[in-house]
């Protein structure tokens, strides 16, 4: 589940109730856990979540905080999650940080409504 997660918990800390709504209703169409889904937000303390997957989400956090930390990702996140991920997967999981967070700023820019998303709408 780490883009999944990943788009979930960029999602929170940005604010964007649509992009929540949408992460949470598709990860739940996939088969998700709601166990899994509402500890998302509070990961560092859940048990429900591999390492592999903290790794993911501590990435995913520091690369959506970059305003508030003055040095960005830390090496630390970095050998971490290289530790689980590949070159090619780390790429990817970076891309989709990356969208996530543009489509976050996006969606909190123009006010765009939560709560109405249907899963896989825009498949």
């Amino acid at each position: 589940m780490h883009h999944g997660s990943s788009k979930l918990r960029a999602s929170q800390i940005n604010g964007c109730g649509f992009c929540t709504d949408m992460h949470t209703k598709d990860a739940a169409h996939a088969g998700e856990t709601s166990t899994r889904l509402n500890l998302v937000a509070a990961w560092r303390e859940a048990t429900v979540f591999t390492d592999a997957e903290r790794a993911a989400l501590e990435l995913t956090e520091q690369g959506t905080r970059i305003a508030d930390a003055a040095g960005g990702v830390t090496d630390e996140a970095w050998a971490n999650a290289a530790k689980y991920y590949d070159e090619e997967q780390l790429a990817a999981l970076v891309c989709t940080i990356a969208l996530i967070n543009a489509f976050n700023r996006g969606n909190v820019i123009v006010q765009q409504p939560a709560g109405g998303y249907q899963p896989h709408q825009f498949a």
